[in-house]
């Protein structure tokens, strides 16, 4: 806890000339509210000494404008710390987010998007809820505490004192209730984040639940999951509820004495009328801070449990850095060299071994094989999504790993079978291949690959905004626009994803002659599950558990009869091609 609160600190150290003006508001309200009921207490003896009208309509001015003066002060502390609040959440948020753009792919696999989704809103939100009130408050309430302490003891030490015995029984309370629910704060943010994980989880996949009927069972679900978060959430707040309880049952039990015990010392002229108005109001206010400072130690637990989940992400390991001699490159022609490679996503479970190969420039090389068998692994080393354990690729005859990520990638292009289209226009989903296009590079790279024409039907042509993932889009309308983003990319090396799986004949025929066009003078990697679509490949590279068991082309590999000449037979035997 004490480390979390540490880094938070760091980042409000970030405005430590306004956080110290709020200090200074604090400071003089807190005085002011000192002052106040010692001149409540002065007026009291004052009527009872005889003051007149004029002594009293002084003292009265003078009470309010020492309580303007302190709802002012109040004001622009929680003014200006509302500033430094957001600025803070600011900073952490554009922290948080940054660094998920530099983790690597491996990291998105093993999480829930929508668990991930609920750091950045859910847990930074209650963050900013608390340092909007939390801070403020605990220096307020210790500040007026002092102050308290210190003006009871100057009137009378011994009501002090007697005010003073409800403090050890205060903090035992106050420990063994916050021992609690700083688990429960924690299993809390945790579960919520679980619950928004699969509802993320769940609309995303209504079609798939719908089409097999599994509503009951994601509804049975959710209720388990529901249930977990309620349960947490409900002792969390339980436990946290039972502080105010205490320090209002302590609070009557003080006011009680100093009432009971001040009387009598007034009886006996210890201590004056004004004295003991004075001393309950501060008693008061001396049981106020305490309880403050208790409810904002629970929303502090809370805070620092969405903070570390925050924390928790920033402290992932980035996707690795380029190497100190790596160059930034501007061109490819194409050559790739793949000298025994081997990978391996968990130890001792190899992915690939040896694998070797030589893609010449403009060339088509197909990765055919079961599932399992590598092939994605394969595009994702050259990628340098990952890097290789054993073995080394060599790109135009520069080692990869001597070439900068990002502009490697820059010389690549995806077209993979789920397209991927983001919630804005048509225009600037295409212009995300190249950002600087301008308007007429962007429709000459949509008619090449044939979306030209359905774009121009669209409400708003090449301004339609896109609803989330494209989905009122058709799969091939979605395709030719992934792939009219590729050929305004202009890559050296394109990838290609079964980019024409579960689309319609003729909408084929369009995305085959869009990819055609954009295979020219290439080097293209093809990972092909229907086979009749990689026959004029120039090279086939037929996988089997992480290795390659055959290579050569169409004609080459029919004429071997071996592996690839089975899955061919297979497949025309099921349909397929």
């Amino acid at each position: 806890m004490n480390g979390t609160l540490r880094r938070m600190w760091s980042y409000m150290a970030k405005e430590k000339g306004l956080f110290l003006l709020v200090i200074a508001m604090i400071i003089i309200s807190s005085v002011l509210s000192l002052i106040g009921p010692y001149l409540m207490g002065l007026a009291v003896d004052g009527v009872l000494a005889g003051w007149v009208g004029r002594e009293l309509l002084l003292m009265l001015i003078w009470l309010i404008l020492i309580y303007f003066l302190q709802s002012g002060a109040v004001f622009f502390q929680n003014y200006w710390m509302i500033g430094i609040a957001q600025n803070v959440v600011f900073y952490m948020r554009n922290q948080l987010f940054s660094h998920l753009q530099k983790l690597p792919i491996s990291f998105f696999q093993k999480r829930q998007h929508g668990e991930l989704m609920s750091r950045l809103t859910n847990d930074m939100e209650n963050v900013s809820r608390t340092l909007n009130g939390a801070v403020i408050q605990v220096v307020t309430s210790t500040l007026t505490l002092i102050g308290t302490i210190v003006m009871m003891l100057w009137l009378s030490p011994l009501l002090t004192v007697l005010t003073l015995l409800i403090v050890p029984v205060l903090f035992a309370g106050m420990k063994w209730i916050t021992n609690r629910t700083g688990t429960y704060f924690k299993e809390q943010q945790k579960n919520l984040g679980d619950m928004n994980g699969y509802i993320e989880e769940t609309i995303s996949g209504q079609k798939i639940i719908k089409m097999y009927s599994q509503e009951k069972r994601v509804i049975d679900e959710f209720e388990i999951k529901n249930e977990a978060l309620r349960t947490s959430s409900y002792w969390a707040q339980a436990y946290s509820g039972f502080i105010p309880k205490l320090m209002n049952m302590l609070n009557n039990i003080s006011f009680t004495i100093i009432v009971g015990i001040g009387g009598i010392l007034a009886l006996k002229g210890a201590v004056s009328i004004g004295v003991i108005v004075t001393f309950t109001t501060y008693s008061r206010q001396f049981t106020r801070p305490l309880n403050d400072l208790a409810n904002q130690f629970n929303m502090i637990l809370s805070a620092v449990a969405g903070a570390e989940r925050v924390f928790q992400i920033i402290d992932e390991k980035a996707e690795g850095k380029d190497e100190n001699e790596a160059k930034t490159i501007s061109s490819l022609k194409g050559d790739i060299v793949f000298d025994q490679v081997s990978f391996s996503y968990e130890e001792e479970v190899a992915t690939l071994q040896q694998v070797s190969f030589h893609a010449p420039p403009g060339k088509t090389v197909a990765l055919v094989g079961p599932t399992g068998a590598g092939k994605t692994t394969v595009i994702s080393l050259l990628s340098r999504f990952y890097d290789a354990d054993e073995g080394a690729i060599y790109v135009d005859g520069i080692d990869i790993k001597s070439i900068t990520r990002q502009s490697l990638r820059r010389q690549m292009a995806f077209v993979l079978q789920d397209s991927v289209l983001f919630r804005t226009t048509v225009r600037e989903n295409i212009r995300y291949g190249k950002l600087e296009a301008a308007n007429d590079e962007v429709v000459e790279a949509a008619k090449n690959a044939n979306a030209h024409d359905f774009i121009m039907k669209l409400p708003d042509g090449y301004d339609t905004v896109l609803t989330s993932e494209g989905s009122d889009l058709s799969q091939g309308q979605r395709q030719l626009l992934s792939i009219a983003r590729a050929m305004l990319a202009d890559p050296s090396l394109l990838i290609l994803d079964e980019a024409t799986s579960s689309i319609d004949t003729i909408t084929e025929m369009k995305i085959s002659e869009a990819l055609n066009k954009l295979m020219e003078g290439r080097t293209t990697f093809v990972i092909a599950h229907r086979l009749n679509t990689i026959q004029h490949a120039d090279l086939i590279l037929v996988l089997k558990d992480g290795k390659v068991i055959e290579k050569g082309t169409d004609k080459e590999l029919m004429e071997r009869k071996g592996f690839y000449a089975d899955l061919v037979r297979t497949q025309r035997q099921k349909g397929a091609v």
